[in-house]
């Protein structure tokens, strides 16, 4: 796969992607002309207007919105008092909280003005999570948001394959509950993107059907158990080659649904996905976009401080293919 294959599919979709960071961060506003002129999305942009366009000329071609003039601002503060008055908010703290950028963001899309989000750049995932945790929500109450990278690109290993790791960068030790709901939150994950295959889903571990035993990986064959019941072709638990190499397969689990052929793998802890997502995007030349937030009601993805414009590009077309699964 290549990347313009997702931005193909997002251009048709004609989405509205909001960015909080587009008045402090050079990278976003890079990378928004590229989405505009691409047509990956429409672009809205979190800021002072006047001060925008003072700064770049080309930026009154895009649709600005500042917090503190926005037209439908009380319809914003009352959203956020009734999600939050629960918790003890107040309508003027909801009124002062509604200034932050990512808060009033996200309130754009939960209000309906956006599809979706997309921020990180120039601050901490707690940023972005914190105010999709407490505004958008999980689509089940008592349910996780967890996250996965898609992985793809030259790679004499992958071909044109492209892979889900999850989780790589939220949950830090899912129990068994935790992990079957990561697998289904992959799995929807792999079909809003649309990749051009059935999810073949591999609960990894290191071992393969009871070549080692631990307790540490009762929780992996327990999940395994309860997700095999939703009918995916999936496995659990096994080892990274018995999933993904068709000769290893033969030799060490023959009887395996995967048969050497995984494209989506679930980690037994955000340890191991971490490394692995990381070794394979710097040591084997992989492309990594994510972290993807999974499991939310409406799309809100956090982006690495360390990323690129066409990082956030990327990052964007999967947003746009994310609010086209929700809106089904």
């Amino acid at each position: 796969m290549k990347i313009n294959d997702i931005y193909k599919k997002a251009k048709l979709l004609h989405k509205s992607i909001v960015f909080p960071e587009a008045g402090f961060s050079d990278r976003t506003l890079q990378a928004v002309k590229t989405i505009r002129k691409k047509g990956i999305a429409k672009p809205i942009l979190i800021g002072d207007e006047s001060a925008l366009i003072l700064r770049d000329k080309s930026l009154s071609q895009f649709e600005i919105i500042n917090p503190l003039t926005f037209t439908s601002k009380d319809e914003i503060v009352n959203c956020l008092y009734e999600k939050r008055k629960s918790k003890g908010m107040t309508i003027e703290e909801a009124e002062e909280l509604a200034k932050d950028p990512y808060y009033f963001a996200t309130l754009l899309v939960e209000c309906g003005y956006a599809d979706g989000m997309v921020a990180g750049a120039e601050a901490s995932t707690a940023n972005t999570v914190r105010p999709a945790l407490q505004i958008i929500k999980a689509k089940k109450k008592g349910d996780i948001v967890s996250s996965c990278f898609l992985m793809f690109g030259k790679n004499k290993f992958l071909g044109k394959k492209c892979l889900i790791l999850s989780d790589c960068g939220v949950i830090k030790h899912p129990n068994e509950n935790e992990l079957c709901q990561i697998a289904s939150q992959s799995v929807e994950t792999f079909e809003a993107l649309d990749l051009d295959s059935s999810p073949r889903v591999a609960f990894l571990s290191f071992s393969s059907k009871g070549s080692a035993e631990d307790e540490s990986l009762d929780k992996i064959k327990d999940a395994y158990e309860k997700f095999k019941r939703k009918g995916y072709c999936c496995d659990g638990e096994i080892q990274f080659d018995a999933a993904m190499v068709k000769k290893v397969y033969k030799q060490k689990c023959p009887d395996s649904p995967l048969q050497g052929n995984a494209n989506i793998l679930i980690f037994p802890d955000l340890n191991s996905g971490n490394i692995c997502y990381k070794a394979m995007q710097y040591m084997g030349g992989v492309k990594a976009i994510g972290p993807i937030l999974q499991g939310l009601n409406k799309p809100i993805n956090d982006l690495s401080r360390g990323c690129s414009v066409e990082d956030i590009v990327a990052m964007t077309a999967v947003t746009v293919l994310q609010a086209k699964k929700e809106e089904k």
